[in-house]
C-alpha cells in the first residue's frame, strides 16, 4: 500500500472515530441528564402532591385530582400512588384505574434510602419517602418525558447529520493532505531516475520547506557526493594505477633483464640503486592508496587530545634525519606560547600523517632547501602554515589541487603521483577543518591548516 493511501485511511479512520466517540459521548450525557433532570421534576411533582394531600384532607378525592391535573408541572401520561405510614394506598391520580409498578421500589422506600429512581422502557420510574406534619408518606410516580425525549431525538438527527458533513470534510481534508505530504517525496522519486552515480554533481534539488524532507534531501545529496567521490577515486584510480604502474613495470623489468647480462660492477649496482628508488616509489603510491581509502571508509574514527606543536616538531626531526641539508624554521605567533591554543581533538596517526605530506611537499617544491612552519591562533582557531620559495602552482590548476593524482606544472620533472594532498585534505575535513593553498609574486608557496575546535 503506498504511503498516500495509508495517510488517507489511517487519518481518515483515527479522525472519524474520534468524532464519533465525541458525538456518542454527547449523546449519552444528553441522555442521562435528560433523566435526571425529568426524575427530579417527577420527585418534585410527588412532594407536591403529598403535601396537597395532607394540608387539604378535607377535600374530596376529585377535587384533589382536579387539582393535579391544573398543576403548571403536568406531567405526561402521569401516574402517582401515594400510601400512609403502613403502605397503604391513599391515593391514585387515576380512578379505577390498575398502575402497575414494581412492590420492590415500595418495600425498599425507608427513611435510609429516601429516594429511589428507575425506568421501564422509556418510562421513568420516582418512588419518595416523605414526612410532612409529623406524617410518613410514600409516593410512587410513573411517567414519560415526551418533551426530553423529542429533544433528544432532535439531538440524535443533528448529530447524526454532523457526523455525516464531518466525515466527508475530514475524507477531502485527508486526500488532499496525503497528496500535500507525498508530493515532495514523488518529486525526489522522479529526480532519482535522473541521478547516475557515474555523472559527477548530480544532486537531488533542494525544497524550500525547512522540514523532514529538506533533511532527507541533504542527507541524501551528502550520501551522493561520498558515493561519487568514492566511484570518482575508483574510477581514476584504475585509470591512472593502470596507466602510472604499467610504464614504470615495464621499465622496471626490461632494466631487470638488462642488468641481468651486466657484466660491469659499477654499473651493475649503479642499475640496482636505480630499480631500488623506482620500487620504493611504486610501494610509496600503492600505501598512499591505500591510506585515502581507509580514510574515505573510515567506519570510526578515535579522537583525542592532540598538541600540534609537538607533532609538528616530531615531523620536522624525522625529515631532518632523512633530508640533512634541509633547514625548516618553527615560529610561533607572539600571541601563542606552547600551552595556550596548541591542542585540537584529532586522530593521531592522521594528523601525524598529514603534517608528514606538507612536509615532504616542502622538500619536493623549495628552490632554497628551506621552509618556514608558523603556529598562530585567529578568531579561536588554530592555525598552521607551511611556507617554501619555488615555483606557484597557477591559478588555473588550484581549483583542482586537492583531486586524485593531479600534479601542476610545478611538479615536472619531480616523482610522485599527485596523492599527497588528497590525502591531507581528507584529513582535514574530517576532523571539521580545512586547507587552503596562497601563491604570491615572489614564487612563494603557502599551505595553511586551520582547526576550528581549540582545548586550552
Amino acid at each position: 500500500m503506498k504511503i498516500r493511501q495509508r495517510i488517507l485511511i489511517n487519518f481518515s479512520i483515527l479522525s472519524i472515530s474520534v468524532i464519533g466517540f465525541a458525538f456518542l459521548l454527547i449523546f449519552a450525557v444528553f441522555s442521562n441528564y435528560r433523566r435526571e433532570e425529568y426524575q427530579q421534576r417527577m420527585k418534585d411533582h410527588t412532594i407536591s402532591t403529598i403535601t396537597n394531600l395532607s394540608e387539604a384532607k378535607q377535600i374530596s378525592h376529585d377535587v384533589l385530582q382536579s387539582m393535579t391535573k391544573l398543576n403548571i408541572n403536568k406531567l405526561f401520561k402521569e401516574r402517582t400512588l401515594l400510601f400512609n405510614a403502613k403502605k397503604e394506598l391513599i391515593y391514585s391520580s387515576i380512578n379505577d384505574t390498575k398502575v402497575e409498578f414494581s412492590s420492590e421500589i415500595l418495600r425498599n422506600l425507608s427513611k435510609e434510602i429516601p429516594l429511589l429512581e428507575s425506568h421501564e422502557g422509556d418510562t421513568d420510574i420516582v418512588g419518595v419517602y416523605f414526612i410532612f406534619n409529623k406524617e410518613i408518606y410514600y409516593g410512587i410516580t410513573k411517567a414519560y418525558d415526551a418533551f426530553g425525549f423529542s429533544k433528544l431525538a432532535f439531538l440524535k438527527n443533528t448529530l447524526f447529520v454532523l457526523f455525516g458533513i464531518i466525515s466527508a470534510i475530514i475524507l477531502i481534508t485527508s486526500f488532499l493532505l496525503s497528496n500535500q505530504i507525498t508530493q515532495p517525496i514523488e518529486a525526489m522519486a522522479r529526480s532519482l531516475k535522473n541521478i547516475s552515480i557515474h555523472e559527477e554533481n548530480q544532486f537531488l534539488p533542494i525544497p524550500k520547506g525547512r522540514d523532514e524532507i529538506y533533511v532527507l534531501t541533504i542527507r541524501f545529496n551528502e550520501l551522493m557526493k561520498r558515493l561519487q567521490d568514492s566511484f570518482s577515486f575508483q574510477k581514476h584510480a584504475v585509470h591512472h594505477i593502470s596507466h602510472e604502474l604499467k610504464t614504470p613495470i615495464a621499465i622496471l623489468v626490461s632494466n631487470l633483464e638488462r642488468l641481468e647480462s651486466e657484466k660491469d660492477q659499477l654499473k651493475l649496482l649503479a642499475g640496482i640503486k636505480a630499480q631500488k628508488i623506482d620500487t620504493h616509489l611504486l610501494g610509496e603510491m600503492v600505501n598512499a592508496l591505500l591510506e585515502i581509502a581507509k580514510v574515505e571508509t573510515h567506519p570510526k574514527l578515535s579522537f583525542q587530545q592532540i598538541r600540534m606543536d609537538e607533532l609538528v616538531f616530531d615531523g620536522v626531526s624525522e625529515m631532518k634525519k632523512i633530508y640533512p641539508k634541509f633547514k625548516f624554521d618553527v615560529q610561533f605567533d607572539k600571541d601563542i606560547d606552547s600551552s595556550n591554543g596548541l591542542s585540537v581533538e584529532g586522530n593521531l596517526r592522521l594528523l601525524k600523517m598529514a603534517i608528514q605530506n606538507l612536509l615532504i611537499n616542502c622538500v619536493n617544491y623549495s628552490s632554497n632547501h628551506r621552509a618556514e612552519i608558523y603556529l598562530k591562533n585567529l578568531s579561536g582557531k588554530l592555525i598552521i602554515q607551511f611556507i617554501n620559495h619555488g615555483k606557484n602552482i597557477s591559478n588555473s590548476e588550484i581549483p583542482f589541487l586537492f583531486q586524485h593524482f593531479f600534479r601542476g606544472e610545478n611538479s615536472q620533472g619531480k616523482r610522485g603521483f599527485g596523492l599527497g594532498l588528497v590525502l591531507v585534505h581528507k584529513i582535514m575535513a574530517l576532523h571539521l577543518g580545512e586547507i587552503k593553498y596562497e601563491s604570491s609574486e615572489f614564487e612563494e608557496n603557502k599551505f595553511t591548516l586551520i582547526f576550528d575546535k581549540i582545548k586550552n
